[in-house]
């Protein structure tokens, strides 16, 4: 059957509104089709697989479960990933006391769902998560006894108890232009998260000590050289990339990993949880110093 040049054009209209890149491969052959005039039939059916492949891919990708009653996250689970995404991006993201009520719900419903990895997440690149005068006990707690991977996807700048909760995660994927700082002292703050013991562990003290008492930024790649984030990917490749690996690792067996992060994590549990209550101590005794000055 020939193909017609109305077929033809259209196919060719198609090719140039796909969203993905088919791959140098089937562009070649494409390329080759193009080029012969009796081809056209397998040019056109071709172009046609390639579209169907694609919607099919984005209906699937653009019916997760979703969880509702959420106002500053997006909560969905697909592909056994609970992801629960912080949704502020006009205020990038910064974490106000809802949001942490919010993650800490969001946490507690992901650690009974069928879901086999949790991944937390910024939205359009603005991860950039601050502390806004909450004290995080019971949110930090829900970070430690979190019984699932628990998977952080860095790709932003981040500030504040975005980067100080990094050291509970099991996992930490940052994009190459992300940023960390810890500007705890210029804020006459003092360090939450369990970043006071977990960040000696990773990073050595003298590393450490740069970030949560003397405020030094650092770039992913010089956090990922410390061991606080696992690794760095270029910013073009990098949601690609990371969620390649997580449907991959979400499709483990689901108990085999609770029980081993249970080995790994269960050791040091009820020490996370001292430095936590003595953090939050601290920090309570800083709010009270400033809000007493700021009425003197």
């Amino acid at each position: 059957m020939r193909v017609s040049q109305e077929d033809f054009e259209k196919a060719k209209d198609q090719l140039k509104l796909l969203k993905e890149d088919p791959g140098n491969e089937v562009k070649l052959k494409l390329y080759a089709l193009f080029k012969q005039d009796n081809a056209r039939q397998k040019y056109v059916d071709l172009v046609s697989g390639l579209v169907s492949s694609e919607s099919s891919s984005q209906v699937k990708d653009t019916t997760p479960d979703s969880k509702h009653g959420y106002e500053t996250l997006q909560v969905t689970t697909t592909d056994n990933i609970t992801k629960i995404m912080l949704n502020r991006p006009e205020k990038k993201n910064a974490i106000t006391t809802q949001m942490y009520r919010e993650i800490i719900q969001a946490l507690e419903e992901a650690a009974k769902d069928d879901s086999v990895i949790t991944v937390i997440t910024g939205d359009d690149n603005k991860t950039q998560i601050y502390f806004e005068n909450f004290l995080p006990q019971n949110f930090v707690n829900h970070f430690i006894d979190f019984p699932k991977p628990l998977i952080a996807v860095v790709n932003g700048p981040a500030v504040g108890i975005s980067v100080t909760l990094l050291g509970l995660f099991d996992i930490v994927y940052a994009t190459d232009r992300a940023t960390f700082h810890t500007p705890f002292s210029e804020l006459g703050q003092s360090p939450e998260g369990c970043s006071s013991y977990m960040f000696p562990k990773i990073m050595g003290l003298s590393k450490a000590n740069e970030m949560l008492l003397f405020n030094k930024k650092l770039t992913a790649g010089e956090v990922c050289a410390q061991g606080l984030v696992t690794e760095v990917f270029p910013d073009r490749a990098f949601q690609k990339e990371v969620w390649m690996r997580l449907k991959a690792y979400a499709n483990l067996p689901k108990n085999s990993l609770a029980l081993s992060k249970q080995l790994i994590r269960g050791v040091e549990k009820e020490k996370l949880h001292a430095v936590n209550r003595q953090e939050c101590e601290l920090l309570t005794e800083r709010m009270n110093f400033f809000g007493k000055k700021s009425k003197l």
